[in-house]
């Protein structure tokens, strides 16, 4: 028997199949993308990494299982492309970006608070209830939460594009060797300060 998980998930495909065409992705001039000395079949257009999650438990912290063209190479020129992002209780997504697509969320199950900063610094948050659809604008910094203190959440997003990346903020910030001195400025902040977010971030 098909389970109510099953049928949500079955929705949210069959969704983002129309979001799709409005993908930013650049055309292809083939049916598909053939990846070089691949023998081409059924199991090349196949992903079956999704399989965890019927009847599985929740992970202890936030999780997100992608499919892009990293697992799936045939998506390469599809525009489109998916996370199945997992909530247990209290868990966050960091703020972050997806620099080459926007991404439309579809809570499956629990609660989210969600929100994105334009670049005119507008916050624009939202709480989410179970059927709820939420747009993040391409490019734009944004989060999501589950704040519930007894029910985890379960999301799946749709991107417009192949290979939409993601770019933690606190990681690209604190721990990529930029100059203590350029974060104390930009920050307002001390050198203590800075040190101890980076520290906490390598932990």
């Amino acid at each position: 028997m098909i389970s109510k998980v099953e049928i949500k998930l079955g929705i949210v495909f069959v969704f983002a199949i129309f979001y799709s065409t409005i993908a930013s992705d650049p055309d292809i001039l083939a049916d598909f993308v053939v990846p070089n000395n691949t023998i081409i079949d059924a199991n090349n257009f196949t992903f079956t990494g999704m399989r965890q999650l019927v009847g599985g438990e929740y992970p202890t912290a936030f999780t997100a299982l992608k499919v892009s063209m990293n697992e799936l190479p045939t998506l390469n020129g599809q525009s489109v492309s998916y996370a199945v992002l997992e909530f247990p209780v209290g868990a966050i997504n960091p703020v972050h970006i997806h620099p080459r697509a926007s991404e439309l969320m579809f809570l499956v199950s629990g609660t989210l608070q969600v929100g994105f900063v334009d670049t005119s610094n507008n916050l624009f948050k939202q709480s989410l209830r179970i059927g709820d659809i939420f747009v993040f604008p391409k490019g734009l910094v944004h989060f999501q939460y589950n704040n519930d203190t007894t029910e985890p959440a379960l999301a799946i997003s749709a991107f417009g594009s192949a290979n939409a990346g993601t770019q933690l903020i606190p990681t690209s910030v604190f721990n990529t060797s930029i100059f203590e001195g350029i974060l104390d400025a930009s920050f307002h902040s001390t050198r203590a300060t800075v040190r101890k977010i980076e520290d906490g971030l390598k932990a």
